[in-house]
């Protein structure tokens, strides 16, 4: 549980950008890394997750990865360090109380940079998940709330966001979350192992592949690997492709208006009944219907 400060901080930043936004959806902003979320109503939003820090200020948020469900709620943060597809549910929404959450992306550079100007902080060698829900912090949202705030101030914003979005890398390293992203860019590690199949398998979903091929590619045994990719993403190295191959076909249908056959064989399906299948176990519905139904939405 947060203390008072925090909490004040916590409805003082929801209220800024319940201003800044008036209009459900995803919006973006001035500045690059950071977007903002409203829901005035329960929704179901099928993405990926990237590298990055979100946080719900009000409202909850419940995120499915793989097989596990996440829950957080205003106070509470999700870091995420490797690309992950997830089903994310706003849910403790409403016309006159929405949902109101923010998202920051962050910089593998930056991370790199920082930690090799800190060095080292002693940790266990551990295999932690890409992803981990932990209370916030005062230091840390205070961070944060001066970063949105900015958008009030354009003329101030290119010099001054650059160096607040530092310090909450900063913050983060030597947090809770530090041991995720220290991992991450720690050469040789198993999370950065991974992290190179899930760039590879991102950029080449297509491609018909096998795993343990790709377990070499990254220098481990089949067995290792599909172990610590299913630790570190929540699924396996196929489940992944899987959920990459029919999100991309989902926003081929949507957006260019592809039919299902055409759309199922340009991400790497050969039959087009078993696209149909997976994908209305994924998304609940044929893919007919399912593209009917998002553009009556």
């Amino acid at each position: 549980m947060y203390d008072r400060n925090t909490s004040d901080v916590i409805t003082s930043l929801a209220k800024t950008v319940d201003r800044l936004i008036q209009i459900d959806g995803d919006h973006r902003t001035a500045i690059s890394a950071l977007s903002l979320h409203r829901r005035s109503e329960p929704s179901a939003t099928h993405c990926i997750y990237n590298l990055g820090l979100g946080i719900v200020l009000q409202g909850e948020k419940q995120v499915i990865i793989g097989e596990e469900i996440f829950t957080y709620s205003p106070g509470q943060t999700m870091l995420t360090t490797i690309d992950i597809p997830v089903i994310s549910h706003t849910r403790r929404t409403s016309e006159h109380k929405p949902f109101l959450g923010l998202m920051l992306l962050l910089d593998i550079s930056m991370i790199r940079k920082m930690v090799l100007q800190m060095g080292q902080i002693d940790f266990q060698e551990k295999t932690p998940p890409s992803f981990g829900v932990q209370s916030i912090d005062y230091e840390l949202i205070e961070s944060v709330n001066r970063l949105v705030n900015l958008l009030n101030e354009p003329i101030l914003l290119s010099q001054l966001s650059p160096i607040i979005q530092q310090e909450i890398t900063i913050r983060l390293l030597t947090g809770a979350n530090g041991i995720y992203l220290r991992q991450l860019i720690k050469v040789g590690s198993v999370s950065s192992k991974i992290e190179k199949a899930v760039s590879w398998l991102k950029h080449n979903f297509v491609q018909q592949i096998q795993m343990d091929d790709l377990a070499e590619q990254v220098f481990m045994s089949p067995s290792t690997f599909r172990q610590h990719f299913r630790k570190i993403t929540g699924m396996s190295p196929l489940q992944y492709q899987k959920q990459l191959r029919l999100q991309e076909a989902r926003h081929l249908m949507l957006n260019q208006h592809i039919d299902v056959g055409h759309a199922a064989g340009l991400v790497g399906y050969e039959s087009a009944s078993q696209f149909s299948r997976e994908y209305s176990r994924l998304f609940g519905s044929s893919p007919q219907k399912d593209i009917q139904n998002l553009l009556l939405a």
